[in-house]
C-alpha cells in the first residue's frame, strides 16, 4: 500500500489502562490485520480497530515504568532493534531495552501518533517526551518523535521490531 491509501488509527498520549496479566489479542488477531488488509473493508476496520488496540496498550506499557510490560508484547524470542544497533532478543534482553529508556527518563511519556498498516507490515509511530533526570542524566527534557515496523508472530505478538528515530537530534537535546 502506498501512504496515502494505508489504514490509519490514532489515539490520544499515555492511556492509562493496563494490560492485564495472562491477556493477549485473539493469537491470531493481530496477524491477521496484516493479511486482510486487502480484504473487505467490514473486517478491515475490526482488524485495523485490533491494531488501535494493541498499540495503546503497548503506548501504556511504555508509560508505566515497568519494563516487562514492554517486553510482554513480544513473542518469546522477539526481537527490538532501535536504529543501527544490535537487536534484543527475548523478552529479557527487551525488558533491559525498554528498562534503560525508563531509568534515564522517570517521568518519561509516550504519544502514539498512528498506527498503519502498510503492505505486510504495521507503522507505529510515536513521541517520547522525558526529562533526562536517570543516574548521570544531565536534567535536559526530550521530545523525540520515531516510529516502528513490526512485524507479528503466529502468537499475534511482535516478532520482530525495528525502531527508528534521529539519534542526533536525541543526543542533541540530552547535551551530549
Amino acid at each position: 500500500m502506498t501512504d496515502s491509501s494505508a489504514k490509519t488509527a490514532t489515539t490520544q498520549a499515555c492511556p492509562r489502562t493496563a494490560w492485564p496479566p495472562g491477556t493477549a489479542l485473539e493469537p491470531t488477531g493481530v496477524t491477521r490485520v496484516l493479511v486482510l488488509a486487502a480484504c473487505n473493508s467490514t473486517e478491515t476496520a475490526m482488524d485495523v480497530a485490533k491494531l488501535k488496540e494493541f498499540g495503546t496498550k503497548y503506548t501504556a506499557a511504555w508509560c508505566s515504568q515497568n519494563a516487562a510490560s514492554v517486553a510482554a508484547f513480544f513473542g518469546e524470542s522477539g526481537s527490538l532493534k532501535i536504529n543501527d544497533g544490535a537487536p534484543a532478543v527475548g523478552r529479557t534482553a527487551i525488558t533491559a531495552a525498554a528498562r534503560g529508556f525508563m531509568t534515564a527518563f522517570p517521568d518519561m511519556v509516550v504519544t502514539m501518533d498512528s498506527v498503519i498498516l502498510d503492505g505486510g507490515r504495521a507503522l507505529y509511530r510515536w513521541t517520547l517526551t522525558g526529562t533526562n533526570t536517570g543516574p548521570g542524566g544531565t536534567g535536559n527534557v526530550v521530545r523525540i518523535s520515531g516510529y516502528e515496523e513490526w512485524t507479528f508472530g503466529a502468537d499475534g505478538l511482535i516478532a520482530e521490531s525495528e525502531g527508528h528515530f534521529d539519534e542526533a537530534e536525541y543526543n542533541l537535546q540530552l547535551g551530549k
